[in-house]
């Protein structure tokens, strides 16, 4: 007899189970649509004083960003040699250090006396090269072409070299226009008073000038050997085709390795007058800019941060009143 029952007891119990479940999914739904309802009559009850917020945040903001305050800035593009680049940064670090303790002894070292620290700054960062992939492209065929050549060295070396050196920028902020370029080139004196990288610069230039005096001289011996061929070609009609060069008790040498040979010491001429050129200083200025006007905001681009702050401080006191009056009702 129980065991005949057993059957819808289960029934009864599995729908009694169900309703439950929905009861319970109807209650959260009108508990979620409850809380919306007073979400939206909170708003709506508020709205005036929330659109207030965000109109005095937006025209406090507004004003803020027009208080610009104006200094002026020197920007110096410099190019480190002979791998100076860490010593630039070092002392530009030490200069600011100078300024941001205002020591005034160092700068008098340097001469500058009375001098005003209010807005002075120094900064320095590398000049990024605009770069071109399809100019980039362009450059790799037309390496290509240089393959099996001579130049490609050099062409490679003289690559090496400019990605290996880069340029630097340098720029000076102060407040006063009229003391500001000074400024910057009395510290640029200082930057290339380094005792060590000037002794080098010193052995470089003598060595320089001393390869220079060489090859010229070698060139000079190598112009009369070419003299003396062309005339050779010129008295005698056999010797056309004979492409060879004999010196006294030597092998013979081929015409074309002198031409190269030539080619080769020009170069090196070249390159060593250029160095000269160059290393003068540890560190060179290719431009000493002019001096500009340099306006920031007070306050930034950004005139959306304040409202929301008005905002986010009335929802939390909103919060917090809330919680005082429910906690006086417990008591």
């Amino acid at each position: 007899m129980a065991s005949n029952q057993s059957p819808s007891t289960q029934s009864n119990s599995d729908e009694i189970d169900l309703g439950q479940l929905f009861q319970l999914i109807g209650r959260g739904f009108n508990a979620i649509f409850r809380w919306f309802l007073r979400v939206f009559l909170y708003l709506k009850k508020n709205i005036l004083l929330l659109i207030g917020l965000v109109v005095v945040g937006l025209a406090i903001g507004y004003g803020l960003n027009k208080i610009i305050s104006k200094k002026f800035k020197t920007e110096v593009i410099v190019k480190p040699q002979i791998e100076s680049k860490n010593y630039l940064y070092d002392v530009v670090n030490e200069i600011q250090s100078n300024i941001g303790s205002r020591d005034t002894l160092f700068f008098k070292s340097i001469g500058l006396e009375n001098i005003d620290f209010s807005g002075l700054n120094i900064e320095i960062s590398r000049v990024a090269e605009v770069g071109n992939s399809e100019s980039d492209i362009q450059y790799l065929e037309l390496l290509q072409s240089f393959e099996n050549t001579d130049a490609i060295a050099d062409i490679v070396r003289a690559e090496l070299q400019n990605k290996s050196s880069f340029n630097h920028r340098i720029t000076f902020y102060y407040k006063d226009p009229t003391v500001g370029k000074i400024f910057a080139e009395k510290v640029l004196n200082y930057i290339n008073t380094n005792t060590y990288f000037n002794g080098l610069l010193e052995v470089y230039r003598s060595n320089a000038t001393a390869r220079i005096k060489e090859d010229e001289k070698l060139l000079v011996q190598v112009d009369e050997i070419i003299a003396n061929y062309t005339n050779g070609l010129a008295s005698k009609a056999n010797s056309s085709s004979n492409d060879k060069i004999i010196l006294d008790n030597q092998e013979q040498i081929n015409i074309a390795d002198i031409f190269e040979y030539k080619t080769g010491l020009i170069r090196d001429i070249e390159a060593k007058k250029l160095e000269l050129k160059e290393r003068i200083n540890p560190v060179s200025i290719i431009n000493l800019g002019q001096t500009q006007v340099e306006r920031k905001s007070f306050f930034g681009k950004s005139i959306v941060v304040i409202p929301i702050i008005f905002i986010v401080v009335f929802f939390i006191l909103s919060i917090l009143i809330y919680l005082d009056k429910k906690s006086k009702s417990l008591i």
